[in-house]
């Protein structure tokens, strides 16, 4: 090879590392962070408007907790496939269904004039962010190289997921008082209708006959499999609180989606071309960063939904106020999500996790100790800046570790498998903390303790188990990867960003920006 070959090479791979310098760099992040913010947001905005939509919709006291899970269910449910299909059909196609879905279902959802019809709008909304996800992270991870230009990508998605878990509860409080419920379903519009132009212009299509190719052999058992498996496990867990964890139908529930979950693992084992390749796993740490964002999720996750509780049924503020509360939490998320992007490349991703969940389990510890009569400076705030910090290290890190080394045919499954991670940490957090919190509550109310006592006391038992799954969280991170932003060498699989940042040949890249012939991210080599 020529010197001046190698000088071109060497350009080439700067160039390609250096994408984030650039216009269509800056502007593809922003769009995919803003994907992933309006698909958290979606999760906690409804929160404080529950009581308004209850009210005008006369929804039941047990109905009106599908408004939040219905979301929640569809999410978690189709994550898996969604994640997949993104690599099978071409992720910006998939991620136009699921904006497309999600839009549809928001304007539903706002104009709803039953319960039915509320809840069903949840469901479809749940599904376009199952398809929109995973196929946005997956566009992040094949468009940025590993490196510094990734790290930073990641460190800025990572703080707009935990920024998201915060901002929901305050929009949601501003919305609803100031304009109506029904804004916080129609604030998503004209997010959306930006988004899908955004998409066509930044982010390149791939040709429908690869895509056709690839569905020739689809998984359909697998696919089948592995949604009646995570829809099935996750409405159980949804339902649990309320019908009781040793009832036969929660444990029939749990016992069989683990049934359909395995089968669907001996499915994947056994076809030739496999919804879900089981080769991911042998990625060193990827099961351990899914694992620790699953009970990290937990907690973090938990603690804003019982928090909210306390501050509107305990301490009487409106959902307004309520919302306030949060903004502090929005710049320790930032703050520690760049800090933690720029700490990789010196320690790897495995002691940010570490000392982001023990960080973060601080704070929610002292959140446990909440009093009737609570003042925000002295027993909220400090824990509330304290967990912040936890939660922007440990977003930036696990997205980080979970991605390293996955080739770039298998960044869509792999997003699907971290965001799934997510949502059934969520739906598992809810379901035993609730749990925990109603029968302490009942417990005190037995013993003649007023509302405002009873309740604080169960908050203090579901905060307190948060706190715990949050110390859990930080000793299964031991087991992840310690990425610094380089590839990891892979069993047999060429890793997304080897061989000098490109995809090896026969992993084809589909990002080629609209009216442009030079790839953005991975090229074949």
């Amino acid at each position: 090879m020529t010197s001046d070959a190698v000088r071109a090479g060497s350009r080439r791979a700067e160039g390609e590392e250096r994408f984030l310098a650039t216009r269509r760099g800056v502007l593809t992040l922003i769009l995919l962070c803003t994907v992933q913010f309006l698909d958290i947001l979606d999760s906690s905005i409804v929160n404080v408007a529950l009581p308004s939509i209850q009210r005008e919709l006369d929804f039941s006291q047990q109905n009106l907790q599908w408004v939040l899970s219905g979301y929640v269910l569809t999410y978690g449910g189709f994550l898996l496939l969604g994640g997949r299909l993104a690599d099978l059909l071409g992720r910006r196609r998939v991620l136009v269904a699921g904006v497309v879905t999600f839009a549809l279902a928001s304007l539903a959802g706002g104009l709803a004039q039953s319960p039915e019809v509320l809840v069903a709008a949840r469901l479809v909304q749940g599904v376009g962010a199952a398809l929109m996800a995973p196929a946005g992270l997956s566009i992040l991870t094949t468009s940025f190289k590993e490196g510094r230009d990734r790290n930073t990508a990641l460190g800025v998605w990572g703080a707009v997921s935990g920024l998201a878990a915060a901002a929901g509860v305050f929009f949601g409080g501003l919305l609803s008082e100031t304009l109506d419920w029904r804004w916080v379903f129609w604030v998503n519009l004209p997010v959306c209708a930006v988004v899908l132009v955004a998409v066509f212009r930044l982010v390149g299509g791939e040709r429908p006959e690869r895509a056709a190719a690839r569905l020739r052999n689809f998984d359909s058992l697998g696919a089948a499999l592995a949604t009646g498996g995570m829809l099935l496990a996750v409405y159980a867990l949804v339902e649990a609180p309320d019908r009781g964890w040793g009832t036969a139908r929660t444990i029939g529930g749990l016992t069989t989606a683990v049934l359909l979950l395995a089968a669907f693992v001996i499915n994947e084992r056994r076809t030739r071309n496999p919804l879900a390749p089981l080769s991911i796993f042998r990625i060193k740490g990827l099961a351990a960063a899914d694992v620790t964002l699953l009970m990290g999720f937990a907690g973090f996750f938990s603690m804003f939904f019982f928090l909210t509780l306390y501050m509107q049924n305990v301490l009487g503020w409106s959902a307004l106020t309520s919302g306030a509360a949060y903004l502090p939490v929005t710049a320790g998320i930032a703050i520690a999500a760049g800090v933690s992007s720029r700490l990789f490349t010196r320690t790897g991703t495995r002691p940010v996790i570490v000392a982001g969940s023990l960080t973060g389990a601080a704070g929610v510890l002292y959140l446990s100790r909440i009093p009737v009569d609570g003042s925000y400076p002295v027993d909220l705030l400090p824990g509330l800046l304290v967990m912040s910090v936890g939660l922007g290290a440990v977003f930036v890190a696990v997205t980080t570790a979970a991605n390293a080394g996955v080739p770039a045919d298998k960044a869509g499954l792999a997003a699907g498998l971290l965001n799934t991670s997510q949502q059934l940490g969520a739906a598992l957090g809810l379901a035993i903390f609730s749990a925990l919190a109603t029968a302490r509550t009942n417990d005190l109310f037995r013993e003649g303790l007023a509302a405002p006592e009873a309740l604080t006391g169960g908050y203090r038992r579901a905060l307190l188990a948060s706190g715990v799954f949050l110390v859990a969280a930080a000793v299964i991170a031991l087991r992840a990867a310690n990425a610094r932003g380089e590839a990891l060498p892979q069993d047999g699989a060429a890793p997304a960003g080897g061989n000098g940042g490109r995809v090896r040949s026969g992993a084809p890249s589909e990002y080629t920006p609209a009216g442009s012939g030079t790839p953005v991210g991975p090229t074949a080599g």
